[in-house]
């Protein structure tokens, strides 16, 4: 039996930002799109704030009415970004076998860790100790023999919750939570389970897998084992060796809309681009991660001409969705990574002076970021 951990990091930005304020920690506060004109989306509140009923994806102006002393604070992404590595670089210490799954969450291996570190509770145990310690983050984790229960688990209990749930506990723990619940299932296929008569996890075990697969073709697969507690998906480590410069964002809420998909990809290339830049880097293999709501992911790539332009990697980006998009499977999670990294000087460009300004306009951009914030200038494909 394998033993697996789903560390999941609490109200990860606004923690990340009470590391920097310490007055966040006792007052109801939140990330949120553009605190001084009071537009935008809450990102992450803290749980101070989620006391007064303040959520991820609601509005600015909702989450006033709810409570107007609520502190905002604006998004700092490439400092999240920095928090994340710390994080990972910490669980790397207890096993190699690390699958990121998003910027707060990462599924590890911990098998063959037991003679150096202990059984995996005592594994979950000191690192929720440590990241709280010596980060000042907090997180859930879960912890049981494959990847699904360990994910189910650490959602048990939050904030800093450690909590098992093996196969032989879910008649008692899983199956009578809400259909919803289940990881994977989104809102519309929760829609139809329940107009079908199955409002629990367990009335989902219950059902014969040929009707589930009539009814959600391969997607039934999936409902029955993952139901049962049946997940034989290994966890798979990140390739250190594959030189790249990436970023993945997990979803508010899952969409089908490829043009919803492409805004998110509009905020993922800028970054990405304006990191390769600030390290005097180019690529030329940009690679897209889609995620569905069913735990699959894809990788699909292209080669671009070697570049660390925004519109470049964007372009490419998009032709690579438009070319693998599927509306009738809800997307979780986006990604986009630029590899085969180059110093920008061994790059010769055939179209110098078109290039030339190009880059030139990129880079005062980038100046007028770094001195007034990032949301001074928006980008068309974003508003």
């Amino acid at each position: 039996m394998r033993d697996i951990l789903l560390v999941d990091m609490n109200a990860f930005f606004i923690m990340c930002e009470s590391r920097r304020d310490k007055t966040l920690l006792n007052k109801p506060a939140a990330v949120a799109g553009d605190p001084k004109y009071r537009s935008g989306i809450i990102l992450a509140s803290n749980y101070e704030a989620r006391k007064y009923g303040i959520r991820v994806t609601m509005t600015i102006n909702e989450a006033l009415k709810l409570y107007p002393d609520l502190i905002l604070v604006k998004p700092d992404h490439a400092y999240y970004e920095k928090c994340s590595s710390q994080v990972f670089k910490l669980l790397y210490e207890y096993t190699p076998i690390i699958e990121i799954n998003s910027i707060d969450e990462a599924w590890m291996d911990v098998t063959n860790s037991r003679k150096l570190f202990g059984t995996p509770s005592d594994i979950a145990t000191s690192v929720q100790k440590r990241l709280k310690e010596e980060m000042g983050l907090w997180c859930s984790i879960g912890i049981s023999e494959n990847k699904f229960l360990a994910k189910m688990a650490s959602d048990i209990k939050k904030p800093l919750g450690i909590t098992t749930l093996y196969k032989s506990e879910i008649k008692d723990v899983l199956w009578p939570m809400p259909v919803r619940n289940l990881y994977g299932i989104g809102k519309v296929t929760a829609e139809k389970l329940i107009n079908e008569g199955i409002n629990t996890i367990g009335d989902l075990a219950a059902c014969d897998v040929a009707y589930l697969v009539k009814k959600f073709g391969k997607y039934g697969f999936y409902l029955y084992n993952r139901s049962n507690g049946i997940d034989d998906d290994p966890v798979c480590p990140v390739q250190a060796e594959n030189l790249s410069c990436g970023r993945m964002e997990t979803l508010a809420q899952d969409i089908i809309d490829i043009k919803e998909a492409k805004k998110v990809m509009a905020l993922l290339t800028d970054s990405v681009a304006r990191t390769l830049r600030r390290r005097k880097l180019e690529g030329s293999v940009v690679t897209v991660q889609i995620k569905y709501n069913t735990f699959k992911m894809i990788n699909r790539q292209m080669q671009i001409e070697q570049s660390n332009l925004t519109k470049d990697i964007y372009n490419a980006a998009c032709k690579l969705l438009e070319d693998n998009w599927d509306e009738d499977k809800p997307v979780r999670l986006l990604g986009v990574s630029v590899g085969s990294l180059k110093g920008k000087d061994m790059q010769i460009s055939m179209d110098l002076q078109g290039r030339e300004k190009e880059e030139k306009l990129e880079e005062t951009i980038d100046e007028l970021k770094d001195k007034f914030g990032k949301d001074l200038i928006k980008r068309g494909n974003v508003l």
